[in-house]
This record gives C-alpha cells, sequence and structure tokens, in this order.
C-alpha cells in the first residue's frame, strides 16, 4: 500500500471512530488532523470537504463492516438460529462504551439521514443491501418456515427491532434492557419456523 493510501485510510479510521464517538456534525476535522499527524493539505487531497469525508467513512468503513457482521450468522445452514446466536452473542459481548455509544452506523443514520439527501441515498442503499442479504437466507430454507411470511418485511422488521433495542439501550444506558428487546426478539424470529 501507498503512502497516499495509508494516509487515506488512516483519515478514514480516525474519522470513522470520531463519528462514533461524536457525531458526525460535532466531529471537528482539525481533532482528526491532529490524530492523524497530517496537514490540512493532506486531508483535502484525498476529501474535497468533510461531507465527502463523511460519505466515504459510511460506504467504505460502516457500510462493509455492518454487512460483514451480518454475512456470517446469515450463512449458516439454519439462518433462524444463525440469527438468535448473533444476537445473543451480542447482548453478551457489548461493552459498555457500546452501550453508552450505540452503534456507529445506527447513530449516523439517525443523525444524518433527515439532513442530507446524499446520506439517505447511501442508507436506504445499505439497508436495502442488508435486507437482501435477510431475504436471501430465509429464501434458502423457505420449506421449514411459515407458508405467509413475507421474506422482505420480516428482514425490515428484525433489523427495526435491532435498530430500536439500540437506541433504547443507548438512551437509558441500560444493558439488561437491551438484552431483554433482544430475547423477545429471538422468539420472533425463532417463531418463523413451521
Amino acid at each position: 500500500m501507498s503512502d497516499a493510501e495509508q494516509t487515506r485510510q488512516n483519515i478514514l479510521s480516525v474519522a470513522a471512530d470520531e463519528i462514533h464517538q461524536h457525531g458526525y456534525k460535532a466531529t471537528s476535522l482539525s481533532v482528526i488532523l491532529n490524530r492523524c499527524e497530517i496537514s490540512k493539505g493532506a486531508l483535502y487531497h484525498h476529501f474535497t470537504s468533510k461531507m465527502e469525508l463523511g460519505y466515504a467513512v459510511f460506504e467504505e468503513v460502516y457500510t462493509p463492516m455492518f454487512l460483514g457482521v451480518w454475512q456470517s450468522p446469515l450463512s449458516v445452514e439454519d439462518p433462524i438460529e444463525g440469527l438468535c446466536d448473533f444476537l445473543t452473542t451480542m447482548t453478551e459481548e457489548m461493552s459498555c462504551s457500546e452501550v453508552v455509544c450505540g452503534c456507529p452506523l445506527n447513530n449516523l443514520c439517525e443523525e444524518m439521514a433527515n439532513v442530507d439527501e446524499g446520506f439517505r441515498l447511501r442508507i436506504l442503499s445499505m439497508q436495502e443491501q442488508l435486507n437482501q442479504l435477510i431475504v436471501e437466507a430465509l429464501e434458502k430454507v423457505s420449506e421449514n418456515l411459515r407458508a405467509e411470511l413475507a421474506f422482505s418485511q420480516v428482514g425490515y422488521f428484525i433489523v427495526a427491532a435491532l435498530n430500536g433495542a439500540t437506541s433504547l439501550s443507548k438512551s437509558s444506558r441500560n444493558k439488561a434492557l437491551f438484552q431483554q428487546v433482544i430475547a423477545e426478539l429471538c422468539l420472533y424470529i425463532r417463531a418463523l419456523k413451521k
């Protein structure tokens, strides 16, 4: 990897962390410059604006990370149990900072979807990609699931419930509440089976 590409990746990594910790609007380019130990010119060589940097963080850091986390449990032989194991493990392994800070992707979606059309379109695309992953996993085991299910609606409901649980635990700073909601979500997911 060239020095320029390493610098770009470092900027993305630091910006992703800053956005997670403080939100997009409160993220300071000066702090990113200081943490990366680069000049303004070096930053603007890679990203022409804070908005372009935010888009790159969303597309190149958050979206692949988020979709990658979901791919593994959805690709197992029984994606119903894969999802429940994934969600349950999440509740057990969630750190205190994650309870307080919330999901970086969910935070950015909540903050920017209604503010900027570019973010809204990127969020919509990511949500559609995730929903497609869930739909494809459910279709592979459809013979074991209830006949009346609309897989696309099921996918969106699962993600909405998880996002709601994440927001609830963040606002209440209550990990036990998150665990309770996820346990209920797993009951719903398992009830998809015949």
